[in-house]
């Protein structure tokens, strides 16, 4: 499988877990849910498609290194205050909010990676076509 198949899939991934994750942040009251998730639709929008609409090319492995970025950075803004376990282990869903908090992170530091390979090999090519 090709390098940027593997970041396309990854991706959305990272987009599905980042959307499961938003959402448990509004139902559990971090995050309001108000007009503020149309921010949340518009990043989400925005590394879709550079996912899917700009695969291969510079500007989307740009969109997808900042997504990926951003997704890894996620657990860590998170645990800055006190620690997750205790405010969420005995509340229902609890196990599913950290599991998607720990899998974007995971998908974002992966695909920040596969994103600067990326990056790198576009700028290969470009080097050896010129």
């Amino acid at each position: 499988m090709k390098h940027n198949t593997v970041l396309i899939v990854l991706s959305l991934l990272n987009a599905l877990f980042f959307g499961l994750h938003l959402t448990g942040d509004i139902v559990f009251g971090i995050e309001k849910g108000g007009r503020e998730i149309l921010v949340g639709v518009l990043i989400l929008a925005v590394y879709l498609y550079g996912a899917v609409g700009l695969p291969g090319r510079l500007a989307g492995c740009i969109i997808l290194l900042l997504g990926g970025l951003a997704s890894a950075a996620l657990p860590v803004i998170h645990t800055m205050g006190r620690p997750l376990g205790e405010q969420f282990a005995q509340l229902p869903g609890g196990f599913f909010f950290i599991w998607t908090l720990l899998t974007t992170g995971a998908t974002g530091l992966v695909a920040f990676v596969l994103s600067v390979q990326a990056i790198w090999s576009l700028r290969q090519r470009r080097r050896a076509s010129a």
